[in-house]
């Protein structure tokens, strides 16, 4: 957190500088805009709308991508849960659901194949 707060003075005062040497005037035209203001503010201007395109066209992979980990969390959690429900001791006879095509052990005839 420190090392943010210290690379933003200095970019901050980089870009103070960088302002105080190119205050020429300059015109900018766009269209039917027009634009007058210093060569630092157009450049810091210009480099901010990149900064904000380049967010706006990143922001739905970021979502995407926050959206599956979150997913894969809740899947993981589900299979721990499943994994620490208690399982039959060795030696004992798993439980299976019959259904109605399925006979169990004491539904069947002596002598009737499994």
């Amino acid at each position: 957190m420190q090392l943010a707060v210290i690379i933003g003075i200095l970019v901050a005062l980089a870009s103070v500088l960088f302002a105080m040497q190119n205050s020429t005037p300059v015109t900018v035209v766009f269209l039917v805009w027009r634009f007058d203001g210093s060569l630092a503010m157009i450049i810091l201007v210009s480099i901010a709308l990149g900064a904000l395109a380049v967010a706006l066209v990143s922001m739905p992979a970021a979502l995407r991508s926050r959206w599956t980990i979150s997913r894969q969390r809740r899947d993981m959690e589900a299979l721990r849960a499943s994994a620490a429900s208690p399982r039959p001791r060795e030696g004992e006879p798993e439980r299976r659901s019959s259904g109605p095509d399925e006979r169990t052990d004491s539904n069947r005839h002596p002598g009737e194949a499994r």
